[in-house]
């Protein structure tokens, strides 16, 4: 028969073993949920079944035109090398300022039977933004060059 001690010194240790098999479940699985791959459109389109089975992230230029938004939502076609995606947007924020026709967009979501893709979260940058105008040079200052000696 056990002693006193014995029985609550094993009490501890069933609960220290069941909290960190829960801790280390919800790790995994919260991990393995998160996890997203980054395909390019025409890879997309090229994965047949396993492209609705996966948490992707898909990256192109918003078409222009394409956007229409209601809310916090938007629906756009993104182009990449030729290629063209339908994309719906249901995310909780409204998509980022910068996301207008022509920028750089990275959706991350679903890829649904119907051929849209599905996203809940959606990163923009506008390419004209960080670029020089048509008919000016890039510029540096003296700051950014290596001094000579």
């Amino acid at each position: 028969m056990p002693t006193p001690d014995r029985k609550s010194s094993l009490k501890i240790i069933v609960a220290a073993v069941l909290i960190l098999g829960t801790v280390a479940y919800l790790a995994i699985t919260g991990v393995s949920e998160n996890k997203s791959y980054y395909v390019t459109i025409s890879e997309l389109q090229g994965m047949g079944n396993k492209a609705y089975t996966r948490h992707l992230r898909v990256a192109g230029n918003v078409a222009p035109g394409s956007i229409e938004r209601s809310g916090t939502n938007a629906t756009f076609t993104l182009l990449e090398q030729g290629h063209t995606l339908r994309v719906t947007y249901k995310g909780s924020e409204p998509p980022p300022d910068t996301f207008k026709d022509d920028s750089q967009a990275l959706a991350v979501g679903t890829y649904g039977r119907d051929g849209v893709f599905h996203a809940t979260q959606l990163q923009a940058k506008c390419a004209s933004k960080y670029a020089p105008a048509a008919n000016q040079a890039p510029t540096t200052t003296a700051s950014a060059l290596p001094a000579s000696r």
